[in-house]
């Protein structure tokens, strides 16, 4: 996947800003369990009440409080309100807020920051509960008789009516105090800073109903508030991902038609011996599947690859920050999940390694079957085609079954191991709920992030489950393009020299196919001269093609030179080279369009004359002007509406739009009949009497008027010369020509 990198270049600032939205949502994901848990434990459980620091307190209730603070905590509470009175200049404000102000003087609360809040919140707390702690104790005589113990021994219960036990205890020495707040803190500290808190919060509730506040709405604008500020998240992280997704999917497709291009691109610059080494069916196999498999894996990377770490390690944070007791169950989640992925990524690594594999051959296979379907058919040979074709089908069937079987048994797995955490949160939380240690608000938030966290990890699963089939197609199609074409243009290329003559000039040429054993020809030396046709002739496997095909550079030679116009061909660019030559090959193609578009493959700028002249030429007037469409008549893929032998005419006719000063016919007037092939002869001789004109064939009427034949045999030139000539003089072509023709019509 690596090696692939360098696609993602010209995208990268759409990447960046993917990875910033995913970073933005994993934020906001993550605050919704918070906003959960204070819906619950404050909207609900505390009736929207924050803090155990009241916004407002009864003077009277104040000085309770104050009396079980020591000398700082005193001082830092005092300074966090404000004592309002009928003579405040807020006092219309503050009665609104809290009408028992008509009645008796409030400590308003200070706009003081939220960090000294929660300073002083356990604080505050701790007296509260104190303060409710003593109340309560007096309506119990055997308390009050141990409290009153404590304070100097006299029963709490008969203190004079209208004596105020506050009173007397902010007259105690403060040790005495501090002894009687030691006595209740020691039941508080077990709970805790948070739970103090909580508790606390429910005394503060009280003393709100007796401020006559509207607790009801203050509860309701809480739950409202949050809710709808988890609306708001959810809003936003819903756009974020609409936002991310329409990126993912915009960066993977730019990738994958930048690499689908390079991989044209790269596949179109090599020779023959390349081909050789890649079959089409793999070519086209790793320029669509494989191209596929990695669009859809850099999609849902960019989609779950960054978000599902964060979001995991995110909520991990979050667990761990709230202190939760339940922490190590994560642990535990986590560890089974990454155990299933782990054994799944090993069992399924070498079976994606082989899909693609079989993928190719399926394709080969099939591809074999239509090209040749006509074949299959004359030799009665369906049946054997289909088991051949069931066989690899099969074989793909059975490696796609095995890793679906994987995934089948991972899915259920996972679903065990998630609803297995959540039975165990709520039964582990509910006991940490009875103990006092967590609140229903924060069970409910710690579930959310288990499922967060959890999920984030299945995510990464099905991303370990995809990345191996789509390394093996990202090391399929680097394959394909670190593969350096065999044949290359040189660093400083010359031109060649002007007016172009098309004089070619093969000396000592020799040739090896790429892990031949033997030389394909050997030792190659002859002149085709403008103007002139020399003819190749020879058995099957001569060498006769081969020759051919190293004018144009389809291979390179292996010793020896080639010469065009006295210069190595070697030494121009192929394009250059190329342009000169009128090339029809062996296996005559067409491409889908009409008849003019093919013609027009060789020059799109053509005039229209040209188009005609070189139809009049390759012979192909009749069946042209038959088509009631003419030039504009449809040619279905690879020219399968058409015969062999218009196919090879409209190939011809090709060639001559081009109207190039070298043309090369390898064997193309197989198909047709010797009428046809010797009105074209004579008609592509006077429209290319200036033209270097090489023929491949096996007819001795194609080549009987060539003025020069070179007869080949293994190779090896073994004659050469006219027709006349090499009658005489040469065996190989006698024998040929008599096979073919009587002494009557060799004469």
């Amino acid at each position: 996947m690596m090696k692939l990198m360098k696609f993602v270049k010209p995208y990268r600032w759409m990447l960046l800003l993917a990875v910033a939205l995913i970073f933005g949502q994993v934020n906001l994901d993550l605050a919704l369990p918070d906003y959960l848990s204070h819906i619950v434990n404050t909207g609900i459980q505390q009736g929207g009440v924050e803090d155990s620091l009241p916004q407002a307190m009864r003077a009277k209730e104040m000085d309770h409080v104050l009396v079980f603070l020591d000398g700082q905590d005193q001082d830092d509470v005092r300074a966090a309100y404000t004592l309002a009175d009928k003579s405040s200049p807020d006092y219309e404000t503050y009665l609104k807020k809290y009408p028992a102000l008509a009645n008796e003087p409030v400590y308003v609360r200070n706009d003081i920051s939220q960090e000294e809040i929660n300073r002083l919140n356990p604080i505050m707390a701790k007296a509260l509960l104190t303060t409710a702690g003593l109340e309560k104790a007096l309506a119990d005589p055997e308390a009050a008789a141990k409290m009153g113990e404590a304070m100097g021994g006299f029963d709490l219960s008969k203190l004079p009516p209208g004596t105020d036990l506050f009173d007397v205890l902010a007259k105690l020495p403060p040790e005495k105090t501090a002894q009687i707040s030691a006595s209740f803190s020691d039941k508080f500290s077990a709970l805790g800073d948070t739970m103090m808190t909580q508790a606390g919060i429910n005394i503060v509730r009280q003393e709100y109903e007796a401020l006559g506040m509207d607790t009801e709405k203050l509860q309701n604008n809480y739950i409202l508030t949050a809710g709808g500020w988890m609306l708001l998240l959810t809003l936003l992280s819903g756009i974020s991902t609409v936002f991310i997704g329409f990126l993912a999917a915009k960066i993977a497709a730019g990738m994958a038609r930048d690499i689908r291009r390079a991989l044209f691109q790269r596949v179109e610059s090599f020779s023959s011996a390349e081909f050789d080494k890649f079959s089409t069916a793999s070519l086209i196999t790793r320029t669509t599947n494989d191209v596929t498999q990695i669009q859809m894996v850099s999609m849902m990377m960019i989609r779950m690859m960054f978000y599902a770490p964060l979001m995991g390690i995110g909520g991990i944070l979050k667990v761990l920050a709230n202190e939760s007791p339940l922490a190590w169950m994560i642990g535990v989640a986590v560890a089974l999940i990454v155990s299933l992925i782990a054994v799944v990524f090993t069992v399924s690594l070498p079976k994606f390694k082989a899909i693609q594999k079989l993928t190719d051959r399926i394709n080969l296979v099939a591809r074999e079957n239509l090209t040749g379907m006509m074949v299959v058919r004359a030799f009665t040979m369906e049946n054997f085609e289909e088991k051949r074709f069931d066989v690899a089908n099969k074989d793909l069937t059975a490696v796609s079954l095995f890793i679906n079987r994987v995934m089948v048994i991972m899915m259920p797995l996972m679903m065990l191991i998630m609803n297995g955490v959540m039975l165990a949160t709520i039964w582990f939380g509910a006991n940490q709920i009875a103990a006092s240690n967590m609140q229903v608000g924060d069970m409910m938030a710690f579930m959310q992030y288990a499922m967060q966290i959890m999920m984030a990890f299945v995510m990464l699963s099905m991303m370990f489950i995809i990345i191996p089939r789509a390394s093996v197609s990202a090391e399929r199609i680097d394959e394909a393009l670190a593969t350096e074409p065999h044949i290359h243009d040189p660093q400083t290329p010359v031109k060649f020299p002007e007016p172009f003559k098309g004089e070619i000039e093969f000396r000592n040429v020799s040739f090896r196919y790429p892990g031949g054993d033997i030389d394909a020809i050997q030792n190659v030396s002859f002149t085709a001269k403008p103007g002139q046709t020399t003819a190749l002739i020879g058995s099957t496997g001569s060498g006769k093609s081969t020759i051919v095909n190293l004018i144009p550079r389809f291979y390179e030679v292996s010793d020896g030179s080639i010469f065009i116009d006295g210069v190595d061909i070697r030494d121009v660019t192929q394009h250059d080279l190329r342009a000169k030559i009128g090339y029809v090959p062996q296996k005559s193609a067409l491409f889908s369009g009409t008849i003019e578009s093919n013609l027009r493959y060789a020059d799109k700028h053509a005039a229209d004359s040209v188009l005609q002249s070189a139809i009049d030429i390759a012979q192909a007037r009749e069946f042209v002007d038959e088509k009631p469409e003419g030039l504009q008549t449809e040619i279905a893929q690879g020219g399968g509406n058409v015969s062999g032998g218009q196919k090879q005419r409209l190939s011809i006719a090709r060639a001559v739009v081009k109207q190039p000063p070298i043309y090369i016919l390898d064997d193309s007037f197989s198909a047709l009949d010797f009428k046809t092939d010797s009105a074209l002869r004579r008609a592509f001789k006077e429209k290319s009497k200036d033209s270097a004109l090489l023929i491949v064939t096996q007819r001795v009427s194609t080549v009987k008027n060539a003025e020069q034949i070179l007869v080949l045999d293994n190779g090896r030139i073994v004659g050469k010369g006219t027709h006349n000539e090499l009658m005489e003089n040469c065996e190989t072509y006698k024998e040929i020509a008599l096979s073919q023709l009587n002494l009557e019509e060799l004469a």
